[in-house]
Parts: structure tokens; C-alpha cells; sequence
């Protein structure tokens, strides 16, 4: 894993993401997507805790930077939160386009301003690309009403996941990767806690449940957020955020050959633009 490039490691980590929407399906009808998300950040934290411990890290002698590390479990638990609750307002798809829009445009500004990095010309004309395709993927095809409060929620987890990796690129200076994440993960988790608390969990009961949960936290989450975060050591915010933008695609491609979707000319065309603009920052050498 060490000898990948740092890009393909994010792109392997946004194509796990993009199979969330599938792992969900799995879940009963009427799972709870607050509770959701609050059972795969502890699942998936506690899973990190345990693979890095097994590989012989001692978190007490690590000098965590705690201000980077606070900011980093916060930012996640109100993504979540954030997300979850824009698209419950606005809708899956306008709440999932504004959010994944306006992160890496958010990242790459956060990046500038407090990392001094420097998109490259290539990264503009990528991002824009990559927008537009998952746009095109994910905007369905009727009318749809827009909602003030789920847009605003629908930026703010943009911007949450932007802080979240400006953050985690610091932690990652002087931290072992599945550590930092091991730490950001179970702080986010204990920040939710209090949602199982207050959502009904009923759902874990059943197989398609516990299955559910297990895939999000363990490969959606603890596998897919240590290959983010190796990759993230040796790649920029502002890149590293774009190249998420895989995850709709993998989500895309899913539907249609795993779901049975109609592949339609607008779908087909976001495929192309997503791929294009992926290809473009992938490969990007400025920085």
C-alpha cells in the first residue's frame, strides 16, 4: 500500500465511499440515516483503534497536535450530521450535488489560506469537470423543489469534510496515518453518540441490519479512511478533495450495472466528465 501513489490511494478510498449508497440499500426500510451515520463512525472507529493497536503503535507516545485533532473529530461528526440532515430537507439529490460540489472548492481555498497551497492550473478545469459530472449523475431528470435550510445544511457538511481534511493533512505531519484517523474517527463517534440514544436502532437487529452496519463501518470507513489518509500525506487538500469526486462515479456506475439503472445520455455524459476531469487531476504534476 506504502508504494501507490498517493492519488490512487484517495481514488481507492473515494470508490469504497461510492459503494455507501448500495451498503444502505441492504439496511431495513426505515433505518434511521441519522442513526446510520452515527453506527458506522463508532464501528468504523473502534475498527481503527483495533488495527492500529494490532500493529503495534502506542497512541500515548504519540504527540498529538490536539487542536488539529479536535477540530478533525468535530468537523466529521457535524458532516455527518450536516449531510444527513440537508438532504433530509433538501432532497438526495440536490443536498448529495451541493455538498460535493462546494468541498473540493472549499478545500482548495481552506488549503491556500492556512496551508499555503497552491492549486495547479490543471486542478481548476478538473474540479469544474468533476462538479459538473457528478452533478449530472446524481440530478434526476423531474422538477425539484429547492429548500433555503437543506442548501445551507447541504454547505456546511461541504465545508465540514473541507476542514476535516485541511486538519487531518496537518495531524499527518508527525502522526502514523491509521493512528490519526483511528483518533479523529472515535472522537467523531463519541461527539454522535448521543443520537443512538435518541433514533431508534431497532434495525440492527435484523441480518440485513448488522450486515449493513459492518460493511459501512469496516470497509466504507475504517479500510476506506486509512488509504485516504496514507494518500493524503503526499497529496494536497485541494487534489486530494477532488479526487473524492470518484465516489459518485463508483456510485453511478453501481447503480447501473449492479441496481439495473437506465443508463440515459445525461448519466452517460457525467461518466465522461467525472472520468476526464479525475484523469486530469490525477495525473497532475504541479504540485
Amino acid at each position: 500500500m506504502r508504494k501507490l501513489p498517493g492519488e490512487l490511494l484517495v481514488i481507492l478510498a473515494a470508490i469504497l465511499w461510492g459503494t455507501t449508497g448500495t451498503a444502505q440499500a441492504l439496511a431495513p426500510s426505515g433505518a434511521d440515516p441519522r442513526s446510520v451515520g452515527a453506527i458506522r463512525l463508532a464501528i468504523g472507529g473502534l475498527a481503527l483503534l483495533i488495527i492500529t493497536a494490532t500493529r503495534g503503535v502506542k497512541f500515548r507516545e504519540i504527540k498529538w497536535p490536539l487542536l488539529p485533532t479536535l477540530i478533525a473529530g468535530i468537523s466529521m461528526a457535524a458532516y455527518n450530521l450536516f449531510f444527513f440532515e440537508g438532504v433530509a430537507k433538501a432532497g438526495v439529490a440536490v443536498g448529495t450535488i451541493v455538498t460535493i460540489g462546494s468541498s473540493p472548492i472549499l478545500a482548495g481555498l481552506l488549503g491556500w489560506l492556512f496551508r499555503k497551497e497552491q492549486p495547479g492550473n490543471r486542478w481548476y478545469l478538473a474540479t469544474i469537470l468533476a462538479i459538473i459530472g457528478g452533478i449530472l449523475l446524481i440530478l434526476p431528470g423531474e422538477t425539484i423543489n429547492v429548500d433555503a435550510l437543506g442548501i445551507i445544511l447541504a454547505l456546511l457538511s461541504g465545508l465540514c469534510y473541507a476542514i476535516f481534511s485541511v486538519s487531518s493533512k496537518g495531524i499527518l505531519e508527525n502522526t502514523p496515518p491509521d493512528a490519526a484517523m483511528a483518533i479523529v474517527f472515535s472522537l467523531g463517534a463519541v461527539f454522535l453518540s448521543p443520537i443512538l440514544f435518541s433514533t431508534e436502532i431497532a434495525w440492527l437487529s435484523q441480518t440485513s441490519g448488522w450486515i449493513s452496519a459492518l460493511f459501512l463501518g469496516l470497509i466504507a470507513t475504517a479500510l476506506a479512511y486509512i488509504l485516504f489518509a496514507r494518500g493524503l500525506v503526499s497529496v494536497p487538500v485541494a487534489k486530494a478533495v477532488t479526487l473524492t469526486l470518484a465516489e459518485p462515479l463508483t456510485a453511478g456506475l453501481l447503480g447501473i450495472f449492479l441496481l439495473g439503472e437506465v443508463i440515459t445520455p445525461k448519466s452517460a455524459l457525467g461518466i465522461f466528465a467525472l472520468a476526464v476531469g479525475l484523469i486530469l487531476v490525477s495525473t497532475d504534476k504541479s504540485n
